[in-house]
């Protein structure tokens, strides 16, 4: 594919063809006549040799390949509009955009809250917008970052895509307060026999691997999609649960549960933001990973809360 001889008005087209699944319609989107819309359907038919839509009854739709090209070519849309939407200069404080931030509970309590502050102080122009991580992070990590402006997540489950260090966790164990089989210590008895609550996506949480390196395998009775609905499931139960201790310091007044360091060296939590390279050198990500980082600095900076038993 030579890209030099590709029309990218073209792209703008597809995409609103498949979306629409109607040629009026979708040149109504794009302020087109119809002739001018069913030339580029024509374009494209020949480029891709596919039909993209097909007419079944009084209506159009996708074909496979029209099917597969939906996803991709809205991808290559939003890349493409954040490729020619990179700015030489940026000024916080008169700025008027949106950072779209892909981020799990914990990391939007804990990191995400104060950027936030910080962001509402220094440019009231700028909006945040904090989207769940998607399952498909790992698999789908270029894409997903072609769409937004940024991920947090910890090191050790993506690679290959340019990042900076933010600030460093430690995991604890959350137990009921008046747990009637853990004393002030946690075994590794304790973690075989007990039940656990965990979080769904276990790559949120590298040191429950190490526990297969022990022999360890947790006998998971709830699992869930936050990390902050743990201490809701641990309180009053025989249940344990890994969490992150900033997180953990935040709830331990609020839930009726103790946290306790782990009876092994849990591997820490190294906390970073991720983006796409397209990002690296416009001046708005810029000065959205240098407030970030100063947040991260803070953070390392701050004082523990009320910490762990077990020590």
């Amino acid at each position: 594919m030579n890209l030099a001889r590709l029309d990218l008005n073209l792209v703008v087209a597809l995409r609103a063809l498949l979306e629409e699944r109607n040629v009026t319609r979708a040149g109504q989107r794009l302020d087109l006549s119809q002739p001018a819309m069913s030339a580029s359907l024509a374009r494209l038919r020949r480029h891709f040799d596919d039909e993209l839509l097909a007419r079944v009854g009084g209506h159009y739709e996708l074909t496979a390949l029209g099917q597969v090209l939906l996803d991709r070519t809205s991808n290559a849309c939003d890349l493409l509009e954040r490729l020619f939407s990179s700015q030489a200069d940026f000024d916080p404080a008169t700025a008027t955009r949106e950072f779209r931030l892909l981020a799990s509970d914990y990391a939007v309590a804990v990191f995400g809250a104060e950027l936030a502050r910080i962001v509402h102080e220094e440019a009231p122009g700028i909006r945040l917008r904090f989207t769940h991580t998607p399952n498909t992070v790992v698999e789908d990590t270029a894409t997903l970052l072609s769409t937004t402006d940024g991920l947090l997540m910890p090191h050790g489950v993506i690679s290959d895509m340019p990042t900076v260090e933010l600030y460093q966790d430690e995991w604890v164990f959350l137990v009921a307060d008046d747990h009637p089989e853990v004393g002030d210590r946690l075994t590794r008895e304790d973690l075989a026999r007990l039940p656990w609550v965990t979080y769904q996506r276990t790559y949120d949480a590298p040191a429950v691997r190490q526990l297969g390196m022990l022999g360890i395998e947790p006998r998971v009775e709830v699992s869930v999609d936050s990390f902050q609905l743990l201490p809701h499931l641990v309180a009053g139960t025989r249940r344990i649960a890994l969490m992150q201790q900033r997180l953990a310091e935040m709830l331990l007044g609020v839930f009726p549960v103790r946290a306790m360091r782990p009876p092994y060296e849990a591997v820490p939590l190294r906390q970073a933001l991720w983006w796409h390279p397209v990002h690296t050198y416009d001046a708005s990500h810029i000065w959205l990973r240098e407030t970030a980082v100063r947040v991260g600095e803070g953070l390392a900076a701050g004082t523990g809360g009320q910490g762990a038993q077990g020590m």
